[in-house]
């Protein structure tokens, strides 16, 4: 990067940490550390709420997922909008009602402390590992730019988050968030325009559309009920429901950002502002994904994304084989160009045999590329048996820094840091209150002073940044990031608000039986999962619906042995 890269991006870096520091001035009370003293207006909890779940795993992720599949991802957030209406007339008033800290309070005086201990446990495990994930995505920015480890500079993210969240608690993670969300919007924006701007020519944003269409990456919207295709609007609508109920009603991360507005109707307004948002910015997000797989039609993309691993296996002493399969994939690059302005023409004069003829030329000659590809990473494997094999996160970051123009360069990576800085403060920041809430307060220091109380979270800030760190050191093995986070959550979501819904909603269950009732379920999901029986987001949906029937026998059974 230049300098004026380097410049932007520590500038804006150092302001929103030094913003965020001066607008929280410390909290002094627990109150006020966990939710910020429930001051924050509606845009404020919008913003805080966008900026918790799209992480830099979103910015880094999203594009390189439809770069290589297409946009049936924006699927997944069919169900959100739906899932926001639910919230906004059963959880938020609940949880403001009772003035609780956490979602899990509720839990034990419905059902028993147990329940409570038992859905805390499962949240801080799921938490937890995600947002090591979450930290390790920014860390592959710093070691693509430095060509250093990703340990290294997982380490340096790792600790800047923990330090401005230990400091400010959620008044500093809400404000920072505020100020990095309209940077995002401002950042993209011009990352979408510039792909556009840096396409031939002759070829339009329609034309790149069109072209990225005929190679199957516009694939938005599929409705074809299938239960083991992982994005359908199907799966979205119902799957992507359950998933997006149980995130942000029973997710310490995110009920933490709206238990901070300063009313119902402000939480309220919040959340349904985001439902309204979160899917045409995602789509947006995709759609550069998109645009930038018809720029490397025109362009010859790298052969590995990742050029920290590629680097490695220039220097080794494979080099020469790598230099044969660099040969045949200029070669395969050049004949794809024949075929590629082959569809350009056919395009051009509307001609549908021509168009379809084109289509089938392009896949094989895609498959080709990905072939050669293959041996790459077949080669590394021979090279270094622990290498990277995984390049799709890097795709978006390898076009930025190689072809935008500098200053937007340092921005668009500024951004993507802002996103990991926000997502995984408020994990951080809600996973000390479930600690020291849920677990400290309640079965180990149950008499503390406010200030013990206060001095306990900071603490826990500390141990779960750690463990988080040290979970991203492992995230590099698991592809794509995006998918994983959301994977690892349908694992455990489901059962999660299988239990809120018997709370809300089903009154003859009581607390063992419910308890027993989400232990079988997550088993189940678990074993489901592993097997790989359906789409990871029928999970959350499996999980919820056991609980649920579960429940229900287990109290029965235990009602009818009473009675005799």
């Amino acid at each position: 990067m230049s300098i004026i890269d380097w410049s932007v991006l520590v500038v804006t870096l150092v302001v929103i940490v030094v913003y965020g520091i001066y607008k929280s001035r410390g909290a002094q009370n627990i109150q006020g550390y966990l939710l910020g003293n429930q001051s924050l207006p509606w845009y404020h909890v919008c913003l805080s709420v966008m900026a918790t779940q799209a992480s830099a795993i979103t910015f880094l992720s999203a594009p390189g997922l439809a770069y290589s599949s297409g946009m049936s991802f924006v699927q997944f957030y069919l169900g959100l909008p739906l899932a926001m209406i639910v919230l906004c007339i059963t959880f938020v008033p609940i949880f403001h009602r009772l003035k609780v800290y956490t979602a899990y309070e509720y839990l034990e005086q419905r059902f028993d402390l147990k329940t409570r201990a038992l859905t805390a446990f499962l949240f801080l495990i799921q938490r937890g590992l995600s947002t090591g994930i979450t930290i390790y995505a920014p860390s592959i920015i710093l070691s693509t730019i430095l060509d250093i480890n990703t340990t290294y500079t997982t380490l340096f993210i790792g600790s800047l988050v923990i330090f401005y969240t230990v400091y400010g608690g959620t008044k500093a993670v809400s404000y920072t968030q505020m100020l990095q969300m309209s940077i995002i919007f401002c950042g993209l924006f011009a990352a979408g325009i510039m792909v556009v701007h840096l396409l031939p020519g002759d070829i339009g944003f329609s034309k790149a559309i069109s072209i990225a269409g005929k190679m199957g990456r516009t694939n938005a919207i599929d409705f074809k009920f299938d239960l083991n295709n992982q994005y359908t609007v199907w799966t979205g609508l119902i799957g992507g429901f359950f998933l997006q109920l149980s995130y942000f009603g029973t997710d310490q991360s995110q009920v933490g950002r709206y238990l901070s507005g300063s009313s119902v109707s402000q939480s309220r307004l919040g959340l349904l502002m985001n439902g309204l948002v979160k899917i045409p910015m995602q789509f947006l997000i995709l759609l550069i994904g998109v645009l930038v797989f018809t720029f490397y039609q025109y362009n010859r993309p790298p052969i590995f994304f990742n050029s920290f691993e590629l680097n490695k296996l220039e220097n080794s002493k494979y080099a020469p084989e790598l230099n044969q399969i660099k040969a045949d994939y200029e070669q395969a690059f050049e004949l794809k160009q024949v075929e590629v302005n082959k569809m350009n023409i056919a395009i051009d004069q509307d001609d549908k045999e021509a168009i379809d003829a084109q289509r089938v030329a392009l896949q094989a000659a895609d498959a080709n590329e990905k072939a050669i590809r293959t041996k790459v990473t077949d080669l590394m494997v021979k090279n270094d048996e622990h290498a990277n094999t995984k390049d799709n996160n890097y795709i978006f970051l390898s076009f930025v820094t190689q072809y935008l123009p500098k200053g937007l360069i340092g921005l668009l990576i500024a951004i993507i840091f802002l996103a990991s800085m926000g997502s995984t403060a408020s994990a951080l920041n809600s996973l000390a209150s479930t600690t020291v809430i849920d677990i400290y307060k309640r079965l180990i220091r149950k008499d503390g002073s406010d200030h013990e109380y206060l001095q306990a979270s900071r603490l826990a800030t500390v141990f779960w940044g750690v463990i988080c760190i040290v979970m991203a050191l492992y995230a590099s093995k698991i592809g794509n990031l995006l998918e994983a986070v959301n994977i690892l959550g349908s694992y455990i979501y489901g059962t999660i608000l299988g239990v809120f819904l018997v709370a809300f909603y089903v009154k003859q269950v009581g607390g063992r039986a419910v308890f027993f009732a989400a232990l079988a379920a997550e088993i189940l999901v678990v074993v489901i999962g592993q097997m790989e029986l359906v789409a990871y987001l029928w999970l959350n949906v499996i999980g919820c619906m056991l609980v649920v029937l579960f429940s229900l026998i287990i109290q029965k059974l235990v009602s009818s042995s009473r009675s005799i």
